[in-house]
């Protein structure tokens, strides 16, 4: 066991704790994704990621994902989804908010159940609803 290996069970991680962590590896995985795909300044890189991690992008994304997920799966975005947060969206109405949240709960979820291979098989689903990177 490393410092950094997560050994809890996510059916007993809060919502909002599985976002917090759901948010980072997925647009880590995105970040990663968008620098193999493209060579440009860090200024577009992170507009290119917008597409892909803002409230909006990831409730647009789910909607299109929704009916490849498994219903334990749908049943821990729904969790995040209906958690309630004491923080507001900056940039997105509180409907795609919430299903952000619910999205990247599913996402934290996955990662802390060590399932990686699903974890990039929904990523992947992802990639290829968003489109294309500008």
């Amino acid at each position: 066991m490393t410092d950094f290996d997560i050994s809890i069970n996510p059916n007993q991680v809060s919502p909002l704790s599985l976002a917090y962590i759901g948010d980072a590896v997925y647009e880590l995985y995105i970040r990663s994704y968008i620098m193999r795909e493209v060579n440009m300044p860090v200024s577009k890189l992170h507009k290119a990621a917008t597409h892909y991690v803002s409230a909006k992008a990831q409730a647009e994304i789910f909607h299109k994902i929704e009916d490849r997920l498994t219903d334990a799966e749908i049943s821990v975005f729904k969790r995040g989804r209906n958690a309630h947060s004491y923080t507001s969206a900056k940039n997105a109405d509180i409907i795609d908010y919430r299903i952000s949240t619910g999205f990247e709960a599913l996402i934290g979820y996955t990662y802390i159940k060590k399932d990686i291979k699903r974890l990039e098989e929904i990523i992947s689903f992802c990639i290829d609803v968003a489109g294309c990177i500008e």
